[in-house]
């Protein structure tokens, strides 16, 4: 564990430093409220598995099985996309401040991140299956959760993710880098239908409960 909170330390940091540097500037503030938000959450997070699921922080961080081919391809243009995201933000509302964001806005964005995070928080209490890639987890003998954001949508977490997406450029101030984040939302949607059709073929139990929750990530939509 201590091993890991120095290379999350070290990793912050180099990532502060390529963000800031594209940015041009140490005060814009909408970056370091974020940086300092996103850094207490996953710590809290971190901290929640490992007191009450061990199991499922160890599989978050690496997976015990095989992981298909088609969900490795979407995880690496993922990240990517979302370094593509995070840069643009800097260039936009950073160093050229292309942008112009009202207070309201970016107020939202807040809210989208916020409600999001309570969201994932609530997904990870109820699925102690949820990976942090799209496998069947015939090692960790998993079964079809249904309690919870589950007896909603089928992929909670996956919505919670897109939000988060949504939400970062507003709360950042840049319009522009809405560009990218549609992008990344769009994969998840692909994802959501990829793991979707995954469960339902090798998950005992997941094609009736599919039947029951009908819809995969968009209530009354989708």
């Amino acid at each position: 564990m201590g091993k890991a909170i120095i290379q999350g330390i070290l990793g912050l940091a180099a990532f502060a430093a390529f963000w800031f540097g594209l940015a041009g500037r140490l005060d814009w503030w909408q970056a370091w409220i974020l940086l300092i938000v996103f850094t207490l959450l996953v710590a809290a997070f971190t901290w929640r598995l490992a007191s009450t699921d061990p199991g499922l922080l160890r599989e978050r961080s690496r997976p015990g099985g095989e992981v298909p081919a088609w969900d490795r391809w979407i995880m690496r243009a993922y990240t990517l996309t979302l370094v593509g995201q995070l840069a643009v933000s800097a260039l936009d509302s950073g160093r050229f401040r292309w942008s112009q964001v009202p207070w309201g806005v970016q107020l939202l964005g807040w809210f989208f991140i916020i409600g999001s995070a309570f969201a994932i928080w609530r997904v990870t209490a109820s699925n102690p299956y949820l990976s942090g890639w799209a496998r069947l987890q015939d090692d960790r003998d998993q079964v079809v959760v249904q309690d919870g954001p589950y007896a909603i949508i089928r992929h909670p977490m996956y919505l919670a993710i897109a939000v988060v997406f949504l939400g970062m450029p507003l709360a950042l101030a840049s319009w522009w880098s809405l560009v990218p984040a549609m992008v990344n939302v769009g994969l998840f949607v692909y994802r959501t239908h990829r793991e979707d059709e995954m469960l339902k073929r090798g998950l005992p139990g997941y094609e009736a409960y599919a039947q029951t929750v009908r819809y995969r990530l968009i209530p009354g939509l989708w």
